[in-house]
């Protein structure tokens, strides 16, 4: 019966329905449908999920929290069917498999659940005799350690038809396969590009071969035009967010398919998937005929779209019907960890130092704005341990080291510490305070990394030249705030070059929030330009 039901599947004589996506807080009022299987997420035990009633629920309840304590649903998460009810009286609290339900006294509409009957997700289990691609099973090393969080774009429009369309998923399904996701593996996600784009299911829906590929055998083609890039911005702004599943430190991957040529502009998408960390793979299939090119608005959409126009990120395929011998070698692309030249951006990958002036002339409530400058460009970086590192160094004759690079991993520790630093009071010696931080905060990361904000107000008592000099040789790329009595020569000293786009000034310390903009932006370029 198992073999026979295998090839039954197989043969696309059962409509397997596709799961629809949802957080661990959805309540089942949120849902439409009088009766629809949805997809939870793992670890909904570690929500704090609000669930009424027992075995009947009511509908303000969380629907994955109430399939936990109904039994329906375990940790790693998977599919449940949801049953609409009528409202009742006296839904009964109870304890089970983890979750406390609350009692009730009535509401207006109810559900109930139980584990779906021919979804995708349930032939997961040992009953199943469906056999995963080889390149799915374990002992392919080549996709060992690919740990990437990977989003697939596949081309839904009108380009492509239906009958492509299939011949799409099918190549997808044995790239799914060769990835092997996993809980420590590869992630998968997937949205479809037409007239808008629709995301199918997230990076953390389905963590196992056998989900995945069912998931992409069952999308329904959508026609409409090819957006894709609305389709990459869609997929940049949202996919990638730990909201959804995006995982910190692992590498963003797109890989974007398209069937001829885009009915939009790539350029500002793209540009943004690249200041977001994410690298973008183009794969082409069946390019425009020489009779075509005419029709194409933009010929040169495959050079802006990718990461890096250096014939890495992009692929192209001559047909739909010749796909499978390009599975192994674009897998082996998108896992290739040293090729991705995208993941490092300014925003994780800067140290950057705020060198403070806490002299006499600068006030308690004055050092307060500089606190609050200097932390909103602080926020503006993606801080963590393994992203942008921040540090801070007040000065008046001494110095004094308020926090290393290293000792806050993440961005509201490191902005609260910001905002913490005490005002020392004192004269002004900047000159010995740039020799110090060279020497005590920055360490040695490559070009292009290291950043310090230098903010006074006025005069050095002592020679700013020289170790500024010594920082630019260090390849520490100074920028320069100067407020009140600053003296412009000063500032120009210790800048990097160019001068201009490196110093600042302004007669007021309220005015320091309009520099916030353009530095972010002038460190980003200046990174982009040395990497």
């Amino acid at each position: 019966l198992g073999n026979w039901f295998t090839v039954y599947l197989l043969t696309g004589f059962v409509q397997l329905s596709l799961p629809y996506p949802i957080t661990c807080v959805t309540r089942g009022a949120d849902l439409m449908d009088d009766a629809v299987v949805v997809l939870c997420p793992p670890d909904c035990t570690q929500w704090r999920v609000s669930v009424f009633g027992t075995g009947i629920y009511a509908s303000v309840s969380s629907v994955c929290g109430a399939a936990v304590h109904r039994g329906v649903l375990g940790p790693s998460g998977g599919p449940v069917r949801v049953h609409r009810l009528q409202g009742q009286h006296s839904y009964m609290s109870s304890y089970a498999h983890g979750i406390q339900s609350q009692a009730l006294s009535q509401w207006t509409t109810s559900f109930r659940l139980t584990k779906p009957v021919n979804v995708p997700l349930e032939l997961t289990s040992d009953t199943s005799t469906t056999a995963l691609p080889a390149a799915a099973q374990p002992g392919n090393s080549h996709t060992h350690n690919c740990q990437m969080d990977i989003a697939m774009v596949m081309d839904s429009s009108n380009n492509i038809g239906q009958r492509r369309f299939n011949l799409q998923k099918n190549f997808v399904t044995k790239l799914a396969a060769m990835l092997r996701v996993g809980p420590t593996g590869p992630h998968v996600g997937l949205i479809q590009a037409s007239d808008s784009p629709r995301t199918e299911f997230l990076l953390t829906n389905y963590t196992q071969p056998k989900e995945l590929l069912f998931a992409i055998k069952e999308l329904a083609y959508l026609g409409g035009d090819s957006n894709i890039g609305k389709a990459i911005m869609h997929t940049a702004e949202t996919f990638f967010i730990q909201e959804n599943g995006g995982r910190r430190g692992h590498p963003r991957v797109m890989m974007v398919l398209i069937d001829g040529w885009p009915s939009d502009d790539l350029e500002q998408a793209a540009k943004f998937a690249r200041d977001s960390g994410v690298n973008v793979f183009l794969v082409s299939v069946a390019k425009p005929a020489p009779e075509e090119l005419a029709m194409v608005p933009d010929k040169d959409f495959v050079k802006k779209a990718v990461c890096k126009d250096n014939g890495f990120f992009s692929y192209s395929i001559p047909s739909w019907f010749s796909t499978t011998k390009h599975v192994k070698p674009l897998t082996q692309r998108l896992c290739s960890l040293d090729g991705l030249l995208c993941s490092k951006t300014c925003y994780n990958s800067v140290n950057i130092g705020f060198l403070i002036d806490g002299s006499s002339s600068v006030g308690e409530g004055n050092f307060q704005l500089v606190l609050d400058f200097l932390a909103g460009i602080a926020g503006s970086f993606d801080i963590s341990d393994v992203g942008a590192h921040i540090g801070a160094v007040q000065f008046t004759y001494d110095q004094r080291l308020e926090f290393g690079l290293s000792d806050h991993s993440n961005k509201e520790d490191a902005t609260n510490a910001l905002k913490r630093i005490p005002y020392m009071s004192g004269g002004t010696a900047t000159g010995a305070a740039i020799s110090y931080t060279t020497q005590r905060l920055f360490r040695r990361t490559g070009p292009g990394r290291n950043f310090l904000i230098v903010v006074t107000d006025g005069q050095s008592y002592d020679d700013v030249r020289s170790p500024a000099l010594i920082a630019h040789k260090q390849e520490i790329t100074i920028y320069s705030v100067g407020v009140a009595w600053a003296p412009m020569d000063d500032l120009r000293a210790m800048s990097s070059e160019p001068k201009d786009s490196h110093t600042f000034f302004t007669r007021e310390f309220n005015g320091l929030a309009d520099f916030i903009p353009p530095l972010v932006q002038g460190i980003c370029r200046d990174f982009a330009e040395k990497n």
